[in-house]
Formats: C-alpha cells, sequence, structure tokens
C-alpha cells in the first residue's frame, strides 16, 4: 500500500499537484456505496477543510456511483479524482502525435461515459477535436422529443468514441503495412519496456546518441520512439522506445493503445529496463512482465537489465544482488557502465543461429540472391562482371545451399560440372 501510494503521489506531482495530507483505511470489503466508510468519508471531508485541499485522489478505481455518492457527502467544490483519472490526464498532458491524442482521447471518453451526470456541462464543449456546435452531433441536428442534456451528452460521447475507434483502425492498418515491409527487409526490432521512469528513454539515447526527451517523472515520454542502432559486427537493428507500464494500469488505456503496444508484440527481442534503486523494483519488474503477458508479449525473448546502479552504494548492492537472479545484467544508461556487454548480447541473442558469410554468385542465379535478401541480414552487394558478391549473414540451416559460391579469402568456390 505505502509503495503504491507513493507512486499515486509521484502521479500527482507529474500533473502539477501538490499533495497536502494522506489518509488510509484498512477495509475486508469496499463500500458498496462510497467505496470507504462512511465515518471516513466524514473524516475526509474535515482533513480536506482543515488542510485547504482543492482535490481529492482515490488510489484505486472509483465506480460511477461510488463517484456520485462521494460527490454528494463531500460537495461539489472538492474535485474528485481516482488513479485511473489521474493517469489519463498526465497522458492528455504528455501525448505529442496525432497517433497519442486520439488514443488518450479515446480512453477518456470510454472512462467518462459511464460518469457522466447531470452536473456535467456540455460535453460538445469540452471535446477535444470533435468539431461539433454546442448542441450538435458533428455540428448537424437538434435534440430529439423529450431528450435530456444529459441523453444529448451520451449520444455525442458514443458518436465520439466510435470516430476515434474508427481512425485508429486506420493507424492500425497503418502500422501493419509498415510492420509487414520492415519484415521485408529482415532488420530486426528490439523494443525496450519496462516500468515508467526506468530509465527507458536515457538508454535509448545512450545506444543510438539521440537526444529524445528525458525527464524524472512518470511517463515523460508517452509517443513510442524508434532509432537504428549498429550491432559490433555491422548489423542494423532498429532499436524502439515504448510507454512505460504501471501499478493497476487503466484496461480502457491497454485497449485505447493497442496499435502502439503491438509494436512490443511485434518485436523480435525485449530489453526489459529495471530501475534497481526502487525499494520495490521486484513488484515493478512482475508488474512488467504481467503485464507483456496481457498483450500477448509473454513469449518474446528478454534480456532484463538492472538500471541505474549509479545511484546504489557498495552496501546497498551487497544487499540488493542476493534478490536478483543469477549474473543480473548491471547496467547504468546515465554513465554507460556495462552497455558494451549489452549491445554484445543483443546481437547474440539475435544472430545466435547466424554465420558471417561472403558468396560470389553468377548472374543465372538470381534465386540464390532472393533467398540471401530474404533469409538473411545483406551488409554489402557488389555487382561485378563474374557475379554478384553479396558479404553478409545467413541463418546456419541454409548456409550449405550457398556452400559452393562461398568466397574464402580471395578464392571463390565453384561448383564442379
Amino acid at each position: 500500500m505505502e509503495a503504491s501510494l507513493e507512486e499515486l503521489e509521484l502521479l500527482a506531482d507529474t500533473a502539477g499537484m501538490d499533495i497536502v495530507g494522506t489518509l488510509t483505511q484498512n477495509l475486508e470489503s469496499p463500500n458498496p456505496r462510497t467505496l470507504i466508510g462512511s465515518g471516513k468519508v466524514e473524516e475526509l471531508k474535515l482533513l480536506a477543510e482543515d488542510l485547504g485541499a482543492d482535490a481529492v485522489i482515490f488510489d484505486d478505481e472509483l465506480l460511477p456511483r461510488h463517484q456520485r455518492e462521494l460527490e454528494t457527502e463531500l460537495g461539489t467544490k472538492l474535485k474528485l479524482l481516482d488513479r485511473t483519472a489521474l493517469i489519463l490526464d498526465i497522458f492528455a498532458l504528455h501525448a505529442n502525435t496525432k497517433e497519442g491524442m486520439l488514443q488518450v482521447e479515446l480512453a477518456q471518453l470510454k472512462y467518462r461515459l459511464p460518469r457522466l451526470t447531470r452536473a456535467w456541462t456540455h460535453l460538445a464543449r469540452q471535446s477535444g477535436g470533435g468539431g461539433g456546435r454546442a448542441g450538435s452531433v458533428g455540428g448537424v441536428g437538434l435534440r430529439g422529443p423529450g431528450e435530456t442534456q444529459l441523453e444529448v451528452d451520451r449520444r455525442e460521447v458514443k458518436a465520439r468514441i466510435k470516430k476515434l475507434e474508427d481512425e485508429l483502425d486506420k493507424v492500425r492498418e497503418h502500422r501493419s503495412r509498415y510492420r509487414e515491409n520492415r519484415r521485408k527487409t529482415n532488420v530486426p526490432v528490439v523494443a525496450l519496456v519496462g516500468y515508467t521512469n526506468a530509465g527507458k528513454s536515457t538508454l535509448l539515447n545512450k545506444l543510438t546518441d539521440s537526444n529524445i526527451y528525458v525527464a524524472d517523472q512518470l511517463f515523460a515520454t508517452l509517443d513510442p520512439t524508434t532509432r537504428q542502432l549498429t550491432l559490433p559486427m555491422g548489423q542494423q537493428i532498429v532499436l524502439t522506445d515504448t510507454v512505460g507500464f504501471i501499478q493497476k494500469l487503466p484496461t480502457d488505456l491497454v485497449a485505447a493503445f493497442r496499435a502502439t503496444l503491438e509494436e512490443i508484440s511485434e518485436a523480435d527481442l525485449l530489453i526489459h529496463v529495471v530501475d534497481i534503486s526502487q525499494t520495490d523494483a521486484l513488484l515493478q519488474r512482475k508488474t512488467v512482465l504481467e503485464t507483456l503477458s496481457n498483450i500477448g508479449a509473454g513469449n518474446i525473448p528478454v534480456i532484463t537489465v538492472y538500471n541505474k546502479i549509479d545511484r546504489l552504494d557498495e552496501e546497498t548492492m551487497d544487499f540488493v544482488l542476493p534478490l536478483l537472479e543469477p549474473q543480473p545484467f548491471l547496467i547504468s544508461a546515465l554513465n554507460g557502465t556495462g552497455l558494451d556487454k549489452l549491445v554484445d548480447s543483443i546481437s547474440e541473442q539475435l544472430y545466435a543461429r547466424y554465420e558471417r558469410v561472403t558468396v560470389m554468385l553468377p548472374y543465372e542465379h538470381g534465386n540464390l540472391v532472393s533467398i540471401f535478401h530474404e533469409k538473411g541480414h545483406v551488409n554489402t552487394v557488389e555487382h561485378l562482371p563474374q557475379g554478384i558478391r553479396i558479404s553478409g549473414l545467413l541463418p546456419r540451416e541454409i548456409v550449405t545451399q550457398f556452400g559452393a559460391y562461398l568466397v574464402h579469402g580471395k578464392t571463390t568456390n565453384h561448383p564442379v560440372s
């Protein structure tokens, strides 16, 4: 509970809020009306008044009934938020691409729909880009006979949700075509995954000499960022930084971000970045693994790296190391410690079954040229009078198909007729 509340404070800080007090309650089961007990509601009201609070944030998701009853008990002047609403607010602040903004708006509307009340002002004035006139859907039409403002709001929200889902389906199709083209080039994709603020963006910057935005806060980067990385043997890979995970990640948010999360599920290798300086690092690791399983990425090979070792002194390291798996992968994305070893491990994982070869293929054997491009990883191609000279990596199981044309030093083997 303490770790979860500390995380909630960090979320609130990321959203620009100041925490003035904390209240907890142990319950065997939630109160069906107000989530917390009636006495605790009164205690919360007095505490908020005493501290001059403007808002109350619940660490668990408030059901629509909880929201209505608590607003009645606490008064409408005190803004009520739950963890889900807070995360959605942060995502709205940090979404910079059109896709990100579409995904956030969809999640927000799905969250708000069952919570609409008569107290809400008209949704058309609040919509994040619906483009409609107040009192209309898409700028056309009037309220039907006997239709209340609340019903109009619900109808408009549902229409907007449908439009957003259609737009995101197009994004998903575009991503699918892009991934298909990427697969044809045989460039492996490595996705950086991990808890929010674990240091994924810093690691991407360090490995690829980039300068994407980094901040010591939760969800500092939301939209996925992709960069190219050249491995020691010259292989090109695509390295993708993805949105961070968190405890109690809202279901609607996972659903809305499925187009982005598919980038993870389609990766050839995952780099799971764990912030070793966190007291609940192993719990965060468990949360990420569970989320990966939920989005269909549980069977992808994973390299787990424990980041931010620069923040630990020797005594703390001696305490922490026995809690980790044998021979843990320790790095500091900030100062570069352990990154050469990480890059070697990435290369080994991706290319363990590959062999570096150079072949000289006669022009009439275009089928072998195609196989090299489709199954292997091409580094150089030279069109010479005697044939096509290709250097690169081939899966060991098909090297024998090229055995007659392998180049050893300056000698080219030709088939015996």
